[in-house]
């Protein structure tokens, strides 16, 4: 593994300073072009790779657990804070405020805050994290990945999600899909916080900082596995039902994260993720609402899909 930079403020040679810096950034991640390219790294002894691989996955997990963790807890603040405003002022909250402020909220603070302050922590700059992550415009065929993707993605998860049905196993429900789907009105600002904010937040994290941070002790495939393991399971928070069921739905959520993780690996921009993700949820949110309100035949496929969102 990569040891975070270190910016010593003294050098033997001042004129090489700046230099120094760079050079530390740049071993742990910090290329504009090929994010991951900079953080690979020679193969180390036996005994080094095993401390390595080990380290890289507790903090994976730890990383996970600490955003999921903080996930909950902050949009328990928040849901509290409008819950005590609403009571001392008379104001009856909708569900803008005790719902979707809270989610909100605690996706860019516990998931981008929590990115953002270990990459901080190993020593990043801004522009050094921007590089690092591969945050950039995308090109022709990055856009067409992004756009068409979370299509070829949804076939795949409907066509597994129904064989699984098929077989007798019900997938735990969704509970943030389920307040959307009881409240109609509220699906386009779903729609929107999907694409801007859930999308772009729990790919910062679990694709821009945990895979890529698995990649630079592992190869693309246990990288791209490890990342998965743990936005998976991340989602339990969100789900209902027995074990069984909730079981089920993590399973099913593997495929998407490892098509993610593998397009992520690929393009090496975490906006071509960040848009397939949130056009994935949008279309998964949509499906649901169609499937409920106009095709009762279809209803097992819709409250399926929406169980796999990332809320």
């Amino acid at each position: 593994m990569n040891d975070p930079p270190e910016f010593n403020a003294e050098s033997d040679d001042g004129g090489q300073d700046l230099n120094d810096q760079k050079d530390a950034a740049v071993s742990d991640g910090g290329e504009a072009d090929n994010a991951h390219a900079v953080v690979d790294t020679t193969d180390p002894s036996d005994d080094q790779d095993k401390g390595s691989t080990l380290r890289t996955v507790g903090v994976a997990f730890g990383l996970g657990l600490v955003g999921i963790l903080g996930l909950v807890a902050v949009g328990a603040v928040v849901g509290s804070a409008v819950f005590l405003a609403a009571r001392s002022t008379g104001w009856q909250p909708s569900l803008l405020g005790s719902f979707v402020a809270p989610l909100v909220v605690g996706q860019v603070v516990a998931f981008v805050g929590l990115g953002l302050g270990y990459l901080r922590w190993r020593g990043l700059t801004r522009e050094e994290i921007t590089a690092y992550l591969g945050i950039r415009r995308p090109g022709i065929v990055d856009s067409v990945i992004a756009v068409f993707g979370p299509v070829l993605v949804l076939i795949t998860v409907l066509i597994i999600s129904s064989l699984v049905l098929l077989i007798g196993t019900e997938p735990a429900s969704n509970q943030g899909a389920q307040v959307a789907l009881e409240n109609p009105s509220i699906i386009p600002v779903m729609i929107a916080v999907m694409l801007l904010v859930v999308g772009p937040c729990e790919e910062f994290l679990f694709r821009g900082v945990i895979q890529n941070r698995a990649r630079e002790t592992l190869s693309a495939a246990p990288a791209i596995f490890l990342g998965a393991a743990v936005f998976a399971p991340a989602h339990i928070v969100s789900l209902t039902g027995g074990v069984s069921a909730v079981l089920t739905s993590i399973s099913i959520l593997f495929v998407p994260s490892l098509i993610f993780g593998a397009v992520y690996e690929y393009t090496e921009n975490l906006v071509v993720v960040a848009v397939m993700h949130g056009l994935y949820n949008s279309l998964l949110l949509t499906l649901g609402y169609i499937a409920i309100t106009y095709g009762p035949e279809i209803e097992g496929a819709g409250q399926a899909g929406t169980a796999l969102l990332g809320v």
